[in-house]
This record gives structure tokens, sequence and C-alpha cells, in this order.
């Protein structure tokens, strides 16, 4: 009886393998697609991901058009068709490959005129009004404007070094309370960096508001602590010039927010924290160059958009868990949610047939996971894949002699995840970087920003567009415009029931005007409510009090 349960498991535990490397043996697999730079010393595996010898060659077949239509984008062909713009965040790293001199020549000034701005900041040569130096950022900015410097200065910046960043990246008016209230003693010596690369989007546009009254009320300076990054002749250029700004950094058309970091986004905070911008842009540059190699199997953002692309039958079947073995990578997950899943959450494809392309992306950090949701990922549903990111380097400390070496136990969780996850034919790709520092960082984000082109051209959809995006800002508007005419309404006097103000105005709903309505009423002593807010149609409203 021992035996036969003992065969039998066997004979499924040989299925379950056979079943993760296809027609490959593991060993064989994990060497024969294992790539490596020695220019980047970066590692990726793919050797987790089920895939067969056969559909790994209908891949290069499909590559030698994807290698194409990026070569195009790269010349500087339209290729984010709504806006009519040109994509180009890859000559911010080699502007040599840019289509004019003008757009080279702008960028190397641009570069320049950062890194030097940089350094009279940190050296004290650019004071504020009252002769001081400036000591923190509090940078203003939404979507890839904020995340990007999020990412840099969470990775990057080291223990009193630079200026101390803070970050409003939403308009959740506790969220700007905390920061004024946390900076009152040092808002005299804040740069304030506010991000809009058109100068309209609300939630920037707003905060700058609130934040530069707040200064004025209470007789701080604002406009000679305050840099604008944006687009020449945007409205947050013209409203910089207007109020003599401390300085303008120029944020390109043809540069998308979730491609920004290699932009003004992400080289200013890198300048601010005393951070070598040149080995971030050099890092990056040589991971477009590998990524440049017409040749499937030595060219890592065609393997690692191929395992996203295998892994989720080509529709996306498939999460993406971003687990990094680093605690200053850990808001890497949330950069990449913007990227991947903004650049590849498209309903139509380029014919405009119904599509619903698109990869979930979520994750926290190892080996944090080992005791949270790990335990889903081995034994609930199989609806994900992991992407594990590995460090190999230590900080140059003695504390660690004699003693049991964290950063072996750190490998240790990592492999064993690995390990438990594939006994369960989970699959997963692995990252090693040799080490993190700006050059390191470069590459891993331009690595991912090419997978997510070559995943797209794979699926025929427009990496770089954003429909959805453009929806939800048109609806939000809408509502912001019913909520002054409710607004505007009961300043008028008058009681009125959910179902009297929707009748009032064209083309609106109750729904939305119970929000507004409750929002409006909650914790402000101006209006009276009579009815029950579990009922809304009995709810009549009134301001008393103007």
């Amino acid at each position: 009886m021992y035996y036969s349960y003992r065969y039998n498991w066997i004979i499924n535990k040989k299925k379950q393998i056979y079943k993760m490397n296809g027609d490959l043996k593991s060993w064989d697999k994990f060497c024969n697609y294992l790539w490596f730079d020695k220019k980047l010393n970066i590692w990726l595996d793919i050797s987790k991901i089920n895939f067969k010898s056969i559909e790994i060659k209908n891949l290069e077949d499909k590559f030698i058009d994807v290698f194409s239509s990026i070569k195009e984008l790269e010349s500087g062909a339209i290729s984010n068709i709504d806006e009519n713009r040109q994509v180009g965040h890859y000559w911010l790293r080699n502007p040599s490959i840019s289509p004019s001199s003008r757009i080279e020549e702008e960028i190397i000034a641009n570069i320049n005129a950062i890194s030097e701005f940089g350094k009279q900041i940190l050296n004290g040569e650019i004071k504020n009004k009252n002769n001081q130096n400036y000591t923190d950022v509090l940078w203003i900015g939404i979507g890839g404007s904020g995340l990007g410097p999020l990412l840099i200065t969470e990775s990057l910046q080291k223990c009193s070094k630079g200026l101390n960043f803070s970050y409003i990246d939403n308009v959740d008016p506790f969220l700007i309370s905390e920061k004024l209230e946390e900076l009152s003693e040092k808002l005299s010596t804040t740069l304030f960096v506010v991000v809009s690369k058109s100068g309209g989007t609300p939630e920037p546009r707003i905060a700058m508001e609130i934040i530069k009254s707040h200064c004025e009320n209470n007789s701080l300076e604002w406009n000679s602590n305050a840099i604008a990054i944006t687009m020449e002749d945007s409205k947050l250029f013209k409203k910089a010039i207007s109020e003599n700004w401390l300085k303008i950094f120029n944020l390109q058309d043809w540069v998308g927010g979730r491609t920004s970091i290699t932009s003004s986004v992400g080289l200013l905070p890198l300048a601010l924290i005393n951070e070598n911008i040149s080995e971030f842009i050099r890092g990056a540059s040589l991971m477009d160059e590998a990524t440049r190699i017409i040749d499937f199997k030595n060219n890592p953002a065609a393997l690692l958009s191929s395992a996203w692309y295998l892994t989720g039958d080509g529709i996306g079947k498939r999460d993406m868990v971003v687990l990094p073995y680093r605690d200053r990578l850990q808001v890497f997950s949330k950069y990449l949610q913007q990227l991947v899943m903004e650049s590849l959450g498209k309903k139509f494809n380029r014919n405009g047939e119904v599509v619903n392309q698109g990869i979930s992306v979520f994750g926290n950090k190892g080996s944090t996971d080992q005791h949270a949701y790990v335990q889903q990922l081995r034994d609930g549903i199989d609806n994900f894949f992991c992407i594990f990111i590995e460090l190999l380097d230590s900080p140059s400390t003695n504390i660690f002699d004699e003693k049991e070496n964290p950063k072996e136990y750190l490998s240790g969780f990592l492999q064993g995840t690995r390990s438990a996850l594939s006994s369960e034919n989970r699959q997963s790709i692995t990252i090693t970087l040799e080490k993190l520092n700006c050059f390191s960082l470069g590459a891993l984000i331009a690595l991912f920003e090419r997978a997510v082109s070559f995943y797209a051209e794979l699926v025929n959809i427009n990496a770089y567009d954003q429909p959805g995006v453009e929806a939800g800002k048109k609806a939000a508007a809408n509502i912001i415009e019913y909520q002054q005419k409710v607004s505007n309404l009961l300043d008028e006097g008058g009681e009125y029931s959910i179902n009297d103000i929707t009748s009032l105005f064209d083309n609106s709903v109750s729904e939305p005007i119970f929000f507004i309505l409750r929002e409006m009423c909650f914790g402000n002593d101006n209006y009276l409510v009579k009815g029950d807010w579990s009922n809304p149609n009995t709810l009549v409203i009134q301001k008393i009090n103007s």
C-alpha cells in the first residue's frame, strides 16, 4: 500500500515537473534561457514559466515585426495616435538617436541645467530670500509625476544626503494638511516642485493653489521657492513666468507621465538627493541598447515580454506579482502598476476590435511576504505569475561579523519561496541585480519600459494612449460641474429633495446628486438635512447659513 502510494506520488510529481518545463529538462531550460549582461551585471531567468520550444520559436517569428515597430517608434513615428504625438523617452538617455539636432540639444541642455541647479542648491549657492539654505522639497505631482520621484528617493536616497522629500500625489485634504503641518517650521526653506505637463491637471493645480495660499497667508515665500516642471508655453509655464518662480524645467511634449522618470521628473530628485544623474541615464541607455539586439534569446525585453505573453496565453490571464527582496524597492510594484496597467490595459486593439487586454500588477516585498500572501500564491487560485527581484550586494558595515548574516537568510527565503511555488507548478521570473544604485535602477526601469512596448506589439495594442484615463477625467469634470451647480442652487435658498435637484439639471441622474449632497452636508453646519440617509428619497436639504 505504502509503495503504491509512493510510486503514484513520484509519477504525479514527474508529471508536474514536465508540465512546468514543457519539453525541456529543468536545468537545460534554465541554462538555455538565462540572460546575463556583463556591462549591466543583471541576470534574467524565465525558466520557471511554462512553455515549450515550439512556442518560443513561434514568438521568435513574431518578433521580426516587433523589432521593426520599435525601431520606427524610436525613429520618431507618431505612436501616441490619440494626441498625435511622438513617443521619445528613449531619446532622453541617448540624445544622439533623437530625430533632430534641436531635440538633441534641448535634452543635453536640460540635463546640464538640472545637474548645475542641484549642485547650487546643495552647495548653498542658491538660498531663500532670508539667505538660508534649502532643507526640504514638497513635491506636487500625480501618477508618474509622483510615482517616479518617489521610487527615486525611496530607492536611492542615503541618510543625511541631500534635501528631505515629502510628496503630495493626491488631493486628499488630510494629506495636504498633514504635510503642511509636518513642514510648518521649515516651509521657508522648502522648495515647492509642481509637475504638470499641460498645467491643467486638476489634482496638482488644486494642491498647488492651496499650498500657495497657505504660504501667502502666513507671510511665507512661495514664488521664490517654487519650481515648475512643465511644457514650454503651458498654463503652468506661463504662471511660473508671470510670478517669477525660482526655476522652470522642461517636460517635453513627447514624454508620457508613466515614462517620464528619465526626464526632468526623475532627474531633479536625483540632483537634490546628491545622486549621480549620469549613471542613472547610462544604466537606462545601456539597457536600451541591450534590448535593440535583433536576437530573441539575447534580448532581455524580448524574453521578459514573451514570458508575460506565454504565461497569460497572450490575453493577460495572469496577474503580475512583483516581489523585490530589498526594502528600498518596495515602491517598485506601485511604480509598475501605472507603467504596465495604463500601457497595456486596453479595450480595443489597433484594428478596432474589442480585446480587453491588460496585466494586473500587485506586490509587496520579500521576505515580508513569507508571512503574508505567499500562502495563497502557493496553495490558492493559480491566476498569477511572480517576478522575484534579487540583490547581491551588502551594506559596507561590519555589524554582521560573526553573526547570522541577514543577506544569506534573505537569499534563502527568496530561493525557498521560488522553489515552493515551482513545486506546485506556480510560475515565476527572477531578475537579479549585482547591486542597487543609480546605474542599476535606471537599467531595471528601462527593462520594464521596453518589455511593455514589446508586449504591446505582440498583442497589437497601443501602449501609449490612455482612453480610459481620459474618460475618467471627463466623467470627474462632469461631476465637479454638478457640484458647483448644486452648491449654487442651495445658496439661493429653499428646500430641495434629490428628485427636485435632479429634475432641474439636464442629463443628470439621482445617484451622483446623492453623493454630492452627502459630501457637502456631513460635517458642515451650514446645511439642514431632514429625512433618513439610509432612504435617500426621504432627504430634504436646505442651506441655513450663508
